[in-house]
């Protein structure tokens, strides 16, 4: 075989089925893979894209649930907190300083007010002098502090020391001349009192953080403490400000005033009476008050000694309280009157009963004797006022049961408070019906006014009802708000209670005028005049029980005019010293000197019968 022939059946032989094979393996192959994949692929791509939408689908209603639930969250739950974050931070609140309301008199004499004044601070850290020369120079101008207290004083610390408070203009510009470095001037409202002494029993004084702490000025703290103004402000995007959240009543302005029952004319000729008779008797002190029996209005108020509320930090703080609604003291024979009152209205008593007066009754063991230790012997229910006889008032209250004498008082409500607008007020002190009923001398000491204790205030408003026909009237010294007109725009309302019938108060009253006529009383007699009183002497309790030997308090009540019962005046002197000290000559000529004032200045006309 030639090698061409080989090479060619070799080239034929060796590939061809090799090749073909391969080819059919290969076209086969394909041929499967081409009639096999597309049914495979055909399921994946099918079920792929459902479960992609499904996810998709799934992630986007959560989305959606979720930004729901977050709206709620932001539009409901929280949307106050945010509307008040937000209202914060775009607005400003301006609370602008609000006086105290001013406080006037019956007749509108400014009693309280407040007024721009200066407050002084030093800084001893920013002292380009030493503290010697700085004190040197201010203590003139202040002159109630000496050098020496004023460098005490820049001792304390390095900053902001307040120094003194209510500077005048004077004052102030004096200060401001000396250019001193670390002594500064401050501006501040304080509460000013025109009147001083003269009614700071009654009005008190606010202290240097504006807050009441005696008389009207702590009791009437809501009242006069006006409405407080909030101004809001917003600041836009380019910092400026804006109103926003306006009141409609902005431009009005809060005018009224609390004015107060009290005269000061009367009030002003109460104190000098009251004063000349507590030097003259060296006096512990004394109170006058006069009410106006009809409502309840004090028309004035004096307490002995007293204080200056513009410099209340200069006083001893017993003179802070005002004792004629704090302090308790037996009454003394100013209580005969309602006692007969009482006996009167039991039936027991008719004006002209006569009792006997032997000067002397002993009782469970003690013995009781008239002031003077004589009788008077047989003498009639106002001639037992007229001698204020301790041995008759014994028998006349023994005829009551000593239940129905219990229970007497305490329809009188002696030992319950009166109510009176002024702080501080206490209850009577009337001891348990057990031990009232139980022992003799119970009746027999409370019938002269010993034994049981109340307020003078008190006693004042008891008789009161012996002066308006047996009614129970409030004190009280708020008459109300008024504007610059003096037109009132709010009263309070006040409690009032019978207490005796109308006959009874009528049939005591004239008693009383018997006293002023023709007993202990004359010193208070006033010509032309129909006035009703009674004097009191009663023994000072000590603290732990029975009298003080040398220690007593002198009263006097009166009612006028007899023929037409309006006012009750009562006086007290307490602790007066020297021999010749009584109701009748300590306390009946202070309660003279201020009828008399309250005649001319009430225009009381003269009383028709004499």
């Amino acid at each position: 075989m030639s090698r061409s022939n080989f090479k060619r059946f070799s080239s034929r032989s060796k590939y061809p089925d090799k090749k073909s094979r391969f080819h059919r393996k290969s076209d086969s192959s394909n041929g499967r893979l081409r009639r096999s994949l597309p049914a495979s692929g055909s399921k994946k791509r099918t079920a792929l894209p459902q479960l992609r939408l499904l996810l998709v689908w799934g992630v986007l209603i959560g989305a959606m649930i979720g930004l729901g639930v977050k709206l709620y969250q932001l539009q409901i739950v929280q949307a106050p907190e945010l509307q008040k974050k937000a209202r914060s931070q775009q607005t400003v609140n301006l609370r602008p300083y609000i006086p105290r309301r001013s406080i006037i008199d019956s007749q509108g004499t400014v009693l309280a007010t407040d007024r721009l004044a200066h407050i002084l601070y030093v800084h001893p850290i920013q002292f380009k002098i030493t503290k010697e020369e700085i004190a040197a120079k201010l203590s003139p101008i202040l002159e109630d502090k000496t050098p020496q207290q004023l460098i005490e004083r820049f001792k304390q610390r390095d900053t902001g020391i307040p120094i003194a408070r209510g500077l005048t203009e004077g004052q102030a510009a004096r200060i401001e001349k000396l250019r001193l470095d670390g002594v500064e001037l401050n501006e501040s409202y304080i509460r000013f009192y025109p009147q001083e002494k003269m009614v700071s029993e009654v009005i008190g004084y606010v202290d240097s953080d504006r807050n009441g702490q005696a008389g009207i000025e702590r009791s009437q703290e809501k009242l006069l403490e006006r409405d407080l103004l909030s101004l809001y402000v917003r600041r836009t995007a380019l910092g400026e400000i804006v109103p926003a959240f306006l009141p409609q009543d902005l431009l009005k302005s809060n005018d009224l005033r609390v004015q107060l029952t009290l005269d000061m004319r009367i009030q002003r000729a109460a104190r000098v009476a009251l004063q000349q008779q507590l030097n003259k008797f060296n006096a512990k002190r004394g109170a006058v008050i006069i009410m106006d029996s009809t409502d309840g209005s004090l028309i004035s108020l004096v307490c002995e000694p007293t204080f200056d509320p513009n410099k209340y930090y200069k006083s001893r703080i017993e003179l802070f309280k005002n004792w004629t609604v704090t302090d308790l003291y037996e009454p003394g024979s100013t209580f005969k009157p309602i006692n007969v009152a009482l006996a009167l209205t039991a039936g027991v008593i008719q004006p002209n009963t006569i009792i006997y007066d032997s000067g002397a009754v002993q009782v469970d063991g003690w013995n009781i004797y008239n002031a003077t230790r004589t009788g008077h012997g047989a003498i009639n229910i106002a001639q037992i006022l007229q001698t204020s006889s301790n041995v008759a008032m014994v028998h006349m209250m023994r005829r009551l049961s000593r239940k129905d004498y219990y229970q007497g008082l305490q329809q009188l409500q002696v030992n319950k408070k009166t109510g009176i607008d002024l702080p501080g007020e206490v209850s009577g002190y009337l001891k348990s019906e057990e031990i009232f009923t139980k022992r003799g001398i119970e009746v027999a000491t409370a019938s002269f006014g010993q034994g049981l204790s109340l307020t003078p205030i008190k006693l004042v408003q008891l008789h009161g009802a012996l002066a308006n026909g047996g009614k129970l009237v409030t004190p009280h010294i708020v008459r109300g708000l008024v504007d610059v007109d003096g037109h009132l725009h709010w009263k309070p309302k006040h409690k009032v209670t019978q207490i005796m019938s109308p006959h009874v108060s009528r049939q005591v009253a004239e008693m009383m005028e018997t006293v002023v006529t023709d007993g202990s009383g004359k010193a208070s007699q006033i010509l032309g005049y129909r006035i009703g009183g009674k004097t009191g002497t009663a023994q000072k309790a000590g603290p732990g029980g029975g009298y003080l030997p040398s220690a007593k308090i002198t009263s006097f009540v009166a009612i006028l005019p007899v023929d037409n019962p309006r006012y009750v005046v009562m006086t007290v002197v307490d602790e007066p010293q020297g021999a010749n000290t009584y109701g009748s000559t300590v306390a009946a000529p202070i309660a003279k000197k201020v009828i008399e004032a309250l005649i001319f200045l009430k225009g009381i006309p003269p009383s028709q019968h004499n």
